[in-house]
């Protein structure tokens, strides 16, 4: 039998991309030609342009979501280039339609800056109705989102934002699941997108969001991100300002020690058996890095791991981004929000970790195919100003 490799290959070759465009109307007399196209268009048209129609509600700007790549950090396989990106694009937008119901366009940009990107999009917004960014590498991701936030339209970071309110809703049931009622000491094994976004997240929660946290420590490819290293860019720099409060210094090896959570968006096998069995008591291993696990989950397992989960789709626990980013487009496309507010994160936090109603060790998080989910991060996004 071939493997799944394999079965993709040949599954992409027969279907010639994963996505097309599907007519809402027909188009079979010359009656159906007039009003979508001339004379009858020219009508919508001075509409919007004098503002007596609301573009969103005329077009496929209320309900089409540009997912936006350079190319440049995509899935575990880094910077392919964004003809290579294309495929990861298209099955993002087909998640979009599938799970949301909400239109989604791949936008691969030949960009090599990210002022080259952040002018690209700015000019085909008038199209779309939120802007998903998705796998640019860090630090540009950050400046890029950042400096188009006054478009008026959502602009998301999912490989950012999505994972780290997904990961802080199965650590909300990990820690009920565990019984934790101490502060904790939080490891995050790296500071790219996804590990800065859930340092974030974690450690600026307001009260009625938040968990009891002693300390977060972060470390990247060189180590703890401590006062003492010279070799920080502005981002790691500024992380320092709200986690590794006793200025730990040393490996991963070190800041694992007496550790409650890891949590992993890094690469593969860097954590040991004899590492996890530095943790506390029933110590919760979240190691998320994709393909391959920052440590098996059956290791982690017998070194004691009371909660596992991964990235992948073939474990339990699978912490996918899948389950907040359809929900929030399609609440912010319904309600007309022009932003995605840190607000509306933490809501959506709560949401899928009290989706599930008896949460065990191999059930911390939905399904990452649940329709549901949708309809609960909706509904949790319902009526803010």
């Amino acid at each position: 039998m071939p493997d799944i490799n394999e079965q993709a290959i040949e599954l992409h070759k027969q279907i010639h991309g994963k996505i097309g465009v599907m007519l809402k109307t027909p188009v079979n007399s010359r009656d159906d030609l007039s009003k979508v196209y001339t004379p009858g268009v020219a009508a919508v048209c001075t509409g919007i342009a004098d503002g007596s129609l609301d573009v969103r509600e005329v077009t496929m700007k209320g309900n089409t979501i540009a997912v936006v790549t350079d190319g440049s950090a995509v899935l575990g396989l880094g910077d392919i280039g964004p003809e290579a990106a294309l495929p990861v694009m298209e099955g993002k937008a087909m998640l979009f339609k599938e799970l949301g119901g909400v239109n989604a366009f791949p936008i691969c940009l030949n960009t090599k800056s990210k002022e080259e990107t952040i002018a690209h999009i700015r000019a085909i917004a008038p199209t779309f109705g939120g802007i998903n960014l998705e796998d640019i590498a860090a630090p540009d991701c950050f400046a890029i989102e950042d400096a188009l936030q006054d478009l008026g339209i959502p602009v998301f970071h999912d490989d950012q934002h999505a994972t780290a309110i997904v990961t802080y809703a199965g650590l909300v049931n990990a820690i009920k699941v565990t019984k934790k009622d101490h502060a904790l000491k939080i490891i995050v094994n790296g500071a790219g997108a996804a590990g800065v976004a859930i340092t974030r997240l974690l450690a600026h929660a307001p009260e009625n969001y938040a968990l009891n946290i002693d300390d977060i420590i972060v470390c990247d490819s060189k180590g703890i991100v401590s006062q003492d290293r010279d070799n920080l860019n502005d981002i790691k720099k500024g992380l320092l300002g709200y986690t590794n409060k006793s200025n730990l210094s040393g490996s991963l090896k070190d800041a694992m020690q007496d550790a409650d959570v890891f949590i992993g968006v890094s690469k593969g096998n860097i954590v040991s058996k004899e590492m996890v069995q530095s943790m506390k008591d029933d110590p919760i291993i979240f190691a998320m890095a994709n393909p391959i696990p920052e440590i098996d989950p059956e290791e982690a397992r017998s070194a004691g791991a009371a909660i596992i989960a991964t990235g992948r789709s073939d474990y339990y626990n699978q912490v996918n981004n899948v389950l907040a980013f359809p929900g929030i487009f399609k609440a912010a496309l319904k309600f007309g929000y022009p932003t995605i507010t840190e607000d509306m994160k933490y809501r959506v936090v709560y949401a899928l970790a009290n989706y599930i109603k008896d949460p065990g060790p191999e059930s911390i998080i939905p399904n990452a195919l649940d329709k549901g989910v949708v309809d609960a991060v909706v509904d949790s996004l319902t009526g803010l100003s």
